[in-house]
């Protein structure tokens, strides 16, 4: 059985930001957390690929993702984004 007819796992990138849905995550409604629930999934394999490719291991690079929620989230940054101002990723 051959597998070179399957096409290859797209690679995790950088969504297009959905303001509405950054800007509805913020605050602490059941919207607000389901909102913010699904920002962090769909960001989490983009930021963890950006890191890895500064060369830190798997484990280093996990570690370092979490990180970089723990302190978004722990600083409310959501309440300071502006959609003027460019992309969430940014």
């Amino acid at each position: 059985m051959s597998f070179a007819s399957e096409p290859a796992p797209a690679r995790p990138t950088f969504v297009t930001t959905r303001w509405t849905q950054v800007l509805s995550a913020r605050g602490e409604s059941a919207e607000g957390r389901a909102a913010l629930g699904q920002l962090c999934e769909a960001y989490w394999m983009p930021v963890f690929r950006f890191i890895r490719r500064s060369n830190y291991t798997d484990e280093a690079s996990r570690d370092l993702t979490q990180e970089f929620f723990a302190q978004l989230l722990g600083r409310n940054g959501l309440d300071h984004v502006e959609q003027g101002k460019g992309r969430f990723r940014s």
